[in-house]
């Protein structure tokens, strides 16, 4: 299955350490994509309402979002990185149906 075909999307992130990590890419506050926010601290910030999320566990530790976001296992062979999707529901803002 490719990345591109998942819903909720999934965005992967890679850290300045060089570490992977992929999550839910949907802020749970509101529709807007975490891959097109800041990275520090291996936290991603929403580029809409500044909540931040953790990369390793998924928790927001910023409001206005309240609910944390999935994280994914990532895996790296050669230049492919693999995702394995979490097995637990997304939690998805409101009015944002899959």
């Amino acid at each position: 299955m490719r990345i591109d075909s998942v819903n909720p999307p999934i965005a992967v992130f890679l850290t300045d350490e060089g570490d992977v990590h992929a999550i839910d890419d949907t802020c749970t506050h509101q529709d807007a994509s975490l891959a097109a926010g800041w990275v520090e601290d291996c936290r991603v910030e929403c580029p809409l309402h500044e909540s931040t999320f953790s990369l390793l566990t998924g928790e927001v530790d910023q409001p206005p979002a309240k609910r944390g976001v999935r994280v994914h296992e990532v895996e790296l062979e050669g230049d492919d990185v693999l995702v394995e999707l979490s097995d637990k529901a997304p939690q998805l803002p409101p009015g944002v149906t899959l």
